[in-house]
């Protein structure tokens, strides 16, 4: 059986030797963004007005302590709308859908409570104007992931989707078409700005997004990442495997020199992995509950001494408002 600090930090400390002191760099910002943080609230507003079940589109954020809490409290996930009843509430996750599920739900006489991040819909608004003034429009993006599905679903005959260098460099196009880009909204910044530089190069009078594409929080966790790893022996990233910007922030610090690992929680780090290192970084990513942070940060105590340092390099003060129907629907009563 693996072992986890969480069971065997003690183990780390020779029998009669001092425990050994580490410094970890808490990165700042990390954890919740203010899109994560209003999605899961729309989904337990839900909770306490709806008389009845609450069904929730795909993951309502992608990690599953999240995702086990709401489900302990009575939501219930489903991967598509042919799994809701008729007439019943459903919140669609942070990261949007296509028209086609708007339209189902519609047809279906679903209450439809919206948890798509704001910042996940200007993307949409865009691909929607850009379509409507005939462009060809290169998406950049990972294919298959929830917010690219509902993307391409507001122009699908106008919509390329890549997501590398390569595929930039070698993409053909109807000629004379005016070329737009936009991006998911959880990328790396430093590897997207390496594709729009190919992009530009092959289309040369390329249209960008009105604002930029990736969000606020996924630019700041990156950019506090990259600090905490110039410094760091290993950095821990808590965040679920299926979180695209916690994955992102893994790469990063592995590009600036560290060793990264993604845990979940305290049960997935190994006592090797912090075998004779004295500085640790830490961050989360924007869909991971700011208490599993606090978590990792006792478990390393276990192993010794722990100077806390956090390493600010922004403070966020966004916050997204909730939908009318969260906000105004009685308790006990549906919104239907």
């Amino acid at each position: 059986m693996e072992r986890s600090i969480g069971r065997v930090s003690a183990e780390l400390v020779a029998p009669g030797d001092p425990a050994t002191p580490r410094t970890v760099l808490l990165a700042a910002p990390r954890a919740f963004c203010a899109g994560v943080e209003r999605a899961i609230k729309i989904v337990e507003r839900a909770l306490e007005q709806i008389d009845g079940p609450v069904y929730v589109r795909k993951e309502i954020v992608h990690n599953k302590h999240v995702v086990a809490d709401l489900q302990r409290r009575g939501a219930v996930f489903v991967d598509e709308l042919d799994s809701v009843p008729d007439g019943a509430t459903v919140v669609f996750s942070a990261h949007g859908v296509s028209p086609e599920v708007r339209t189902e739900a519609r047809r279906r006489h679903l209450a439809v409570m919206d948890g798509t991040c704001p910042l996940v819909s200007k993307v949409h608004a865009q691909a929607r104007r850009h379509a409507a003034r005939g462009d060809a429009i290169v998406l950049i993006g990972h294919d298959g992931h929830e917010e690219i599905e509902g993307v391409i679903g507001e122009a699908r005959d106008a919509i390329v989707l890549i997501d590398s260098v390569e595929e930039a460099a070698d993409l053909e196009l109807a000629p004379g078409a005016q070329v737009s880009y936009l991006t998911q909204t959880t990328l790396a910044v430093d590897e997207t700005a390496d594709v729009v530089a190919a992009l530009r190069t092959r289309f040369p009078d390329l249209i960008e997004p009105e604002s930029e594409d990736i969000c606020y929080a996924t630019t700041n966790r990156q950019h506090a990442v990259r600090v905490v790893a110039e410094r760091a022996g290993v950095v821990l990233v808590v965040g679920s495997v299926n979180s695209s910007n916690s994955i992102r922030l893994v790469e990063l610090a592995e590009r600036c020199g560290a060793r990264a690992y993604l845990v979940d929680d305290t049960s997935d780090i190994r006592p090797e992995w912090l075998a004779g290192v004295d500085v640790v970084g830490l961050t989360a990513g924007a869909s991971a509950p700011p208490a599993l942070v606090d978590e990792v940060i006792a478990a390393l105590a276990g192993l010794g001494p722990v100077e806390v340092e956090i390493c600010a390099t922004t403070v966020e003060t966004i916050e997204f408002g909730l939908p009318a129907t969260v906000r105004t629907t009685a308790p006990g009563r549906s919104s239907q």
